[in-house]
């Protein structure tokens, strides 16, 4: 737990889920700066925060918790985001009802007088917001990015510049960074061109030659990424009823393989992103006929599956955690899947060798087996005691 200062209050934030033994903050230079260039000490005056303020892209809720008195909307793809925002307002005793939480699917306010843009780290995701957002834009709108040094790039600018209007950047501090842009009311930026559509390549079994769908922010939206492709060549083949949850589904390739594969099997597809789960009720439903074998879940992993309730778990873990190495996600995944799988059902995953999943997978499950590898990626099952 740790304190963020502020001039409008003291207040203290975690990530979600809170663990004890996390190190890492709920905000970062990035937040600082931006809030310190609301504020506006000394001679100059503070921002005029009294019309629609949207805040998109606050990664645990730190600047919306800290803008609460002035009812901000906030915009996010990302679910634990929103938990997060939820959980640390109530953490400081700040009615939730104060603040508006949106998905980056949600329709965004007609009206935006300050615009507040944490710069994610896709592009694609940043062009897809702006796009979205340009319409609510007018003249009077105060507009401020900020991100870290390291997440600010000619690209970055080059998106602001084109479809709200002329940017420019603050100086670095403490290697973060503000971007500054005034809105432009000639430029016509068009609609945003996400989601894309593209076919698959041969080679990948069932799938091949179908057509995917990504929303924007989706890993690898514009292509099937080697590691994936190289877990649809070593699925398992299953025969009858089953139950398979695609873990981190992000465009729902796996799970919609799982269900070609298997006319009777049902396919649940998880994933904490907003637009990853659109991206697979797209991909399903272009390529399986009978949608009562899919459901679709977004949330905090696989907290609303029942224990015992699945047959198979697919799961491709992510080990980044924005701009952070860390392996925490897939230590909740693998729990997870241990807890919905029923005795004697199945954990596949796929990741990169050195990342040294099978430590995990054997003190969690008791027994770990390579099925597939080489010389980048291992695919990996556990079977539930």
């Amino acid at each position: 737990m740790n304190r963020l200062t502020t001039s409008w209050g003291d207040l203290r934030l975690a990530r979600f889920p809170e663990d004890p033994r996390d190190p890492l903050r709920a905000w970062d230079a990035a937040d600082e700066y931006l809030l310190r260039e609301l504020e506006k000490t000394d001679d100059a005056d503070p921002a005029d925060l009294s019309g629609t303020v949207v805040v998109v892209g606050d990664r645990w809720g730190a600047l919306t918790a800290s803008l609460a008195a002035h009812g901000p909307v906030q915009i996010t793809d990302s679910y634990l985001g929103q938990e997060a925002t939820r959980a640390n307002l109530a953490r400081n005793g700040i009615d939730a009802a104060s603040v508006r939480l949106l998905s980056a699917r949600d329709t965004p306010p007609e009206r935006i007088d300050v615009l507040l843009v944490r710069v994610p780290k896709s592009l694609a995701l940043l062009e897809d917001q702006l796009h979205r957002l340009a319409p609510a834009v007018h003249v009077g709108t105060l507009v401020i990015g900020t991100g870290m040094v390291s997440e600010i790039h000619t690209s970055t600018l080059r998106l602001f510049e084109r479809i709200i209007g002329p940017t420019r950047t603050s100086l670095a501090v403490k290697k973060a960074r503000l971007i500054f842009c005034t809105p432009d009311p000639a430029l016509a930026p068009g609609p945003s061109p996400w989601p894309v559509r593209y076919a698959l390549p041969d080679g990948i079994g069932v799938l091949a030659g179908r057509s995917v769908t990504n929303h924007a922010g989706i890993f690898c939206a514009d292509r099937l990424d080697i590691g994936t492709r190289f877990f649809l060549r070593h699925l398992p083949e299953r025969s009858g009823p089953a139950h398979v949850v695609d873990l981190g589904c992000g465009n729902g390739v796996v799970g919609t393989t799982a269900a070609l594969a298997g006319p009777e099997t049902s396919v649940t597809f998880a994933d904490e992103s907003f637009s990853a789960v659109d991206s697979a009720r797209a991909t399903y439903g272009e390529n399986v006929a009978d949608p009562s074998r899919a459901s679709f879940l977004v949330g905090d992993g696989l907290a609303e599956l029942a224990d015992g309730s699945a047959d198979l778990v697919l799961n491709n873990p992510p080990f980044h955690s924005h701009r952070a190495t860390t392996d925490s996600t897939a230590r909740r995944m693998f729990g997870d899947a241990r807890r919905v799988l029923r005795p004697g059902g199945e954990l596949w995953v796929i990741g990169n060798r050195h990342l040294g999943y099978h430590v995990r997978l054997r003190r969690l499950f008791g027994n770990c087996e390579v099925v597939a590898s080489d010389p980048k990626f291992v695919v990996l099952k556990a079977v539930r005691p």
